[in-house]
C-alpha cells in the first residue's frame, strides 16, 4: 500500500506517515458518499444552517489545534495560520445565515400562469486543493457546497494531509452526518479516475495551470461541470498621488503574508517613475522590519517555503532575472526551504519575475511615466486574478478599473478573499467564481419551472 511522507519544511523532520487509499476505497468512498446525498438533499436549510454554525463554533474552539497543524506541514507562520481558520468560521457563518436567500425560487413573469427559476444541488462534487492555505482554499467551497445540498470529496495537497483529516474532523464535530465530507488520501495520479467516476457530478479545482488544464480536460471529455481558481500576478499599480507610507505598508502586506505564497499577492510593483527611489527606499527599512524564523514562533512574519524545491524554484527565477539586468535591492539568498524576502527594481517586461508567477517571497519594480502606461503593463500578463491601484484620486481610479482585464480590481486595498464578494479570474487565472451568491450557484442545477393552468 503506498504511504505519504508528511515533512516539516523548517526542521525537515518527518511529521506523520499516511497510509493512501486504494483504488477500492476510493470507490467506496464515492459510493457512500453518493447514498448520502439523497438523504442530504431533503434536509432544510435550518437544519444544514445549525451544522454550519456548529462548525464554525468548532473552528474557533480549536483554533489552535488546526493552525498547528498548518504551520508544522507547510511553514506558514501561526499567527497567520490561526486568522486562517477565524476567517474559515466566518465563511461558515457568512453561508449558514445566506444560503437560503441565495438559492430561493426566482420568479419569472411570463405568459405561465407561474414560472420560476429553482436551484438545487447537484451531488458529490470533487474538490482538488492546494498547500498554500489548507483550510481557507477548502472551506470556501465547501460551506456553500453543503449549504446548498451537495456532497463534499477532498484530494488535497499530499504535504498537508493532516490538515486535510482535520477538515473532515471540523464536520464530523460539528455533528454533519457521516459522509457529508469526507477526505481522499490520494495523489494526483488518481484524480482523472475519480473524475471519470459517474457519481461524481463536478470538480473544482485551485492550483497551477497545468493542473488546471488537466483537470478541466478530463472534466469536459466527461461532460461535466468544473471550476478553476489558478495562478496569478497581480500587479501594485502605484500613482504618484498615493498615501505614500500607508501604500507601502498595506503593499509589504499584499507580497509578503504567507510567505508570499499566495495566488492573488502583490507581485508586482509598477510605480510611478516620479516617486520610485524614494518609495522603494522606504520600503526596504518595512522590509527589514520584518521578522523571519520558526513559524511557530509568534512573532514570525516571513516563515519557511512549503517545499526546498518551491525556493530553488524561486532561486532561479531571482537569478536569471539579475543576469537580465535586474537590480537586487534586499534578499536574494536561499537557505532550504527558507528565501530571504527579496526586493529586484529596475525589472523589465522581458523578465522572469515579470512574466512568470514568484510563488514565494519576492517583488520586482517597474517604472511608468504615463496612467496609459501602467495599464499596459499591468495587463501584460498571462494571468487576470486581481489588481490593486493606489492613489488619492478615487473618482479617476474608479473610471480606470474597467481597463484592467482582471477578475478583481481594489482601489487602495490589497487584493484579498471575501464571502461576501465573488472570487476568481479570467485569461490563465481560470474560470467561475466562488464566494457570495455566485459561489453558492457554481454547483446547483438552475431548473426552470413552467406551470399553466
Amino acid at each position: 500500500m503506498a504511504t505519504t511522507l508528511s515533512i516539516n519544511p523548517y526542521t525537515d523532520e518527518e511529521l506523520q506517515s499516511y497510509k493512501n487509499h486504494t483504488k477500492k476505497e476510493v470507490s467506496e468512498i464515492i459510493d457512500k458518499a453518493d447514498k448520502r446525498f439523497y438523504n442530504w438533499r431533503e434536509t432544510s436549510f435550518s437544519e444544514r444552517k445549525k451544522l454550519m454554525l456548529a462548525a464554525a463554533s468548532e473552528l474557533k474552539k480549536n483554533k489552535q489545534e488546526y493552525a498547528k497543524t498548518m504551520t508544522l506541514e507547510m511553514g506558514k507562520p501561526i499567527t497567520q495560520a490561526i486568522a486562517e481558520v477565524e476567517k474559515c468560521a466566518w465563511v461558515c457563518e457568512y453561508y449558514a445565515e445566506n444560503a437560503e436567500k441565495h438559492l430561493e425560487n426566482e420568479r419569472v413573469k411570463t405568459d405561465a400562469h407561474k414560472s420560476y427559476v429553482s436551484y438545487e444541488p447537484l451531488g458529490v462534487v470533487l474538490a482538488i486543493m492546494p498547500w498554500n492555505y489548507p483550510f481557507w482554499q477548502v472551506f470556501r467551497f465547501a460551506a456553500p457546497a453543503l449549504m446548498a445540498g451537495n456532497i463534499g470529496i477532498l484530494k488535497h495537497a499530499s504535504n498537508v494531509f493532516g490538515s486535510a483529516l482535520n477538515i473532515e474532523k471540523v464536520f464530523k464535530r460539528a455533528g454533519f452526518p457521516e459522509n457529508c465530507f469526507t477526505t481522499l488520501l490520494v495523489g494526483s495520479d488518481a484524480v482523472e479516475e475519480i473524475i471519470e467516476n459517474e457519481k461524481v457530478k463536478a470538480v473544482t479545482l485551485t492550483g497551477s495551470g497545468p493542473a488546471g488544464s488537466s483537470v478541466a480536460s478530463i472534466a469536459g471529455k466527461n461532460i461535466k461541470k468544473s471550476v478553476l481558481e489558478l495562478g496569478g500576478n497581480n500587479a501594485l499599480v502605484i500613482m504618484k498621488d498615493c498615501e505614500m507610507d500607508k501604500t507601502i505598508e498595506t503593499c509589504v502586506q499584499a507580497r509578503f503574508q504567507n510567505t508570499g505564497q499566495s495566488c492573488i499577492a502583490g507581485k508586482r510593483l509598477i510605480i510611478d517613475a516620479s516617486i520610485s527611489e524614494e518609495f522603494v527606499e522606504k520600503m526596504l527599512v518595512k522590509v527589514r522590519e520584518l521578522k523571519s524564523g520558526d513559524p511557530m514562533d509568534e512573532e514570525t512574519y516571513v516563515g519557511t517555503m512549503a517545499r526546498a524545491d518551491l525556493a530553488k524554484d524561486l532561486e532561479k527565477q531571482v537569478n536569471d532575472s539579475i543576469k537580465a539586468g535586474a537590480k537586487l535591492e534586499i534578499g536574494g539568498k536561499r537557505q532550504g526551504a527558507y528565501f530571504e524576502p527579496t526586493i529586484l527594481t529596475n525589472v523589465n517586461e522581458g523578465m522572469s519575475v515579470f512574466k512568470e508567477e514568484t510563488f514565494g517571497p519576492v517583488l520586482s519594480v517597474t517604472t511608468f511615466k504615463t496612467v496609459e502606461e501602467a495599464v499596459a503593463l499591468s495587463n501584460n500578463s498571462k494571468f487576470g486574478l486581481g489588481v490593486s491601484i493606489f492613489t488619492k484620486n478615487i473618482e479617476e481610479a474608479e473610471k480606470l478599473a474597467f481597463q484592467f482585464d482582471e477578475g478583481a480590481v481594489f482601489i487602495n486595498e490589497l487584493v484579498k478573499s471575501d464571502p461576501r464578494l465573488p472570487f476568481g479570474g479570467i485569461k490563465q487565472s481560470g474560470y467561475g467564481r466562488e464566494l457570495s451568491d455566485d459561489g453558492i450557484k457554481e454547483f446547483v442545477n438552475r431548473k426552470t419551472v413552467y406551470i399553466n393552468t
